[in-house]
């Protein structure tokens, strides 16, 4: 019973959740009561549209909400490192595989989106390049995944896996028990050694599944690069993958 009160709660929707005001922004806070958990931590989301808690079991949600209201010039810092929304205009940036193509929208040209030079080309109305753009990205992450997928799996002696795209807002990857891997597709504005990593990573639970001495050695098996530096580069620069079209 409890278990399922639990669930009930974490898919309530946001107007229904606690909120909290940070910098003239509403943000709902999602309580999540762990049966391991200690004591109480708060996260934002990446995007910044939601305050995270995970908490003990016996925790009121009283003193959760205390908790939150009493680190909101945290929270506030946090919003200001947010990147801001990308406005869909000639000249602006694109990130793709950890350079930048300059957008060049051609409204009267084919809205299929191409690389040309140094370019990324689409054509069709404006007010939908947002979602278009989104969707080759997620294209490219498809194309460009299942292609290390299979190079890794190769190496680590495995069958390819079911691929899936993620849009998490905290894991670059994962593995399930049932050797579903499901990768970012942010990662595609990534570095091509960062994102390779991530496959790389998840394959290696397809054989461990765990952090083990025996995992380590087996991702440096399959891994080309520098696992420390790939790592390095999310914790630094990963933020800035969630930066919106619009």
């Amino acid at each position: 019973m409890i278990a399922a009160q639990m669930l009930d709660w974490l898919r309530r929707p946001a107007a229904e959740l606690p909120q909290i005001t940070v910098a003239g922004r509403i943000l709902p806070v999602v309580i999540k009561r762990l049966e391991r958990s200690r004591r109480l931590a708060m996260r934002l989301a990446p995007d910044g549209s939601e305050v995270r808690i995970t908490m003990p079991r016996w925790t009121r949600t009283a003193d959760a909400l205390a908790f939150v209201q009493e680190r909101s010039d945290w929270l506030e810092l946090q919003l200001a490192k947010l990147p801001v929304p990308v406005e869909l205009i000639n000249g602006v940036p694109i990130p793709y595989r950890g350079a930048e193509l300059e957008l060049q929208h051609l409204a009267g040209t084919s809205r299929r989106v191409r690389i040309e030079d140094a370019a990324l080309v689409l054509g069709g109305p404006a007010e939908s390049l947002g979602p278009r753009l989104r969707r080759w990205l997620e294209g490219e992450a498809r194309r460009l995944m299942a292609q290390d997928l299979a190079y890794f799996c190769e190496r680590a002696a495995q069958a390819p896996p079911r691929l899936m795209l993620s849009s998490a807002q905290r894991r670059w990857g994962s593995c399930a028990h049932g050797g579903t891997i499901r990768i970012n597709w942010r990662l595609i504005m990534a570095p091509d050694f960062v994102r390779r990593s991530v496959v790389a990573h998840e394959v290696a639970h397809l054989v461990h599944f765990d952090h083990s001495p025996r995992f380590h050695a087996l991702l440096g098996d399959i891994y080309e690069g520098d696992m420390a530096a790939a790592n390095r580069w999310l914790k630094r620069e990963g933020r800035s993958l969630y930066q919106p079209f619009g």
